[in-house]
């Protein structure tokens, strides 16, 4: 019920040029929530993945975004990408329609990633051989869902090849406030840029670009852009 309220007062606040958001008062930057141990951190993902199968965080307006990102600053006849943590396969989807000639495939911790095209069954903080140097971008709105994001990124960072992206979808429900059990990493967005700059340094250069949601009731979005250098 408040979420609704809170959702029709911010249809009326965006017109006028405000929104209705929480206040981080903790003073935290970025906040990680600590499993009891790796089972319980895969059931819990797991738990979490059924529950929501249905659910779609992304949108096609900023999929579309992204895809002429790609398209424009990765300039090859057959682009190959890969999103981890896309659940229903719903990112992949979008993003092989907007790009010619691409392969595009997904990941989720969950079995139920083997119902969906495209969509494979594999913990992204894991390596696979095969993927190493091998796409050119990774693109993710569910590095929230990490128990050690400055692992998965590294991981990420070797799958992509040289001059290729990680592109992180990240919002206010990413941040420090909404870190617990499902979603355990948190990281406040004007923070972020830094503390990726501490994890890879010289390793990558960072762009961002900033959107709205409005299958989020018109949310504020940053798209950050890790160019593997």
């Amino acid at each position: 019920m408040i979420i609704k309220v809170k959702n029709f007062i911010n249809s009326i606040f965006f017109k006028l040029g405000y929104r209705v958001s929480k206040i981080n008062n903790s003073h935290e930057l970025f906040k990680i929530y600590k499993y009891d141990n790796y089972d319980d951190y895969k059931n819990t993902q797991t738990f979490y993945n059924k529950k929501k199968i249905r659910h779609v965080w992304a949108d096609e307006e900023n999929l579309i975004k992204i895809c002429n990102f790609i398209k424009k600053n990765v300039l090859k006849d057959s682009i190959k990408g890969i999103c981890h943590g896309s659940r229903n396969g719903f990112e992949q989807k979008i993003i092989k329609q907007n790009i010619n000639n691409s392969e595009i495939i997904g990941t989720d911790i969950s079995e139920n990633a083997t119902k969906f095209e495209n969509t494979f069954v594999w913990d992204f903080h894991k390596e696979k051989k095969e993927w190493i140097d091998f796409f050119d971008f990774v693109y993710t709105n569910s590095l929230d869902q990490s128990y050690d994001p400055k692992k998965a990124l590294g991981i990420w960072l070797d799958q992509i090849k040289k001059n290729g992206y990680i592109v992180i979808e990240h919002s206010e429900q990413h941040g420090v406030l909404a870190s617990n059990k499902m979603d355990p990493f948190g990281v406040e967005a004007n923070f972020f840029p830094y503390l990726l700059s501490d994890w890879f340094g010289h390793k990558i250069s960072i762009s961002i670009i900033k959107s709205i949601k409005k299958n989020k009731s018109n949310a504020p979005v940053w798209f950050f852009m890790l160019k593997k250098i």
